[in-house]
């Protein structure tokens, strides 16, 4: 072991037993194609999506930016930021 290394811990992989990954495949793509013909119902959101719908409808900032349609991008970030780092290299040469 050295000073510096920190071990990284083993993955986790749980595999089914019982489970019959073709018969799930079929059952997808049968509702997808049910779905797509209009027999069945578009599908429901998942739990994810309905926390993060609830997550937004509850902050204020996550609304306006929701309403605006404007996020904030990485690279609008970085341009600020080299903007930044300009403005304050010509100021104090």
């Amino acid at each position: 072991m050295g000073i510096f290394k920190t071990r990284e811990p083993r993955r986790f992989a749980h595999q089914y037993i019982y489970v019959d990954e073709r018969k799930e495949r079929l059952k997808e793509i049968e509702e997808r194609a049910k779905r797509d013909l209009g027999m069945i119902s578009p599908k429901e959101a998942t739990t994810e999506e309905r926390i993060r719908g609830k997550m937004v409808e509850q902050t204020t900032h996550l609304k306006r930016r929701k309403e605006n349609g404007t996020p904030i991008t990485t690279k609008r970030i970085l341009l600020i930021l080299a903007l930044l780092l300009v403005i304050f290299l010509a100021l104090f040469r």
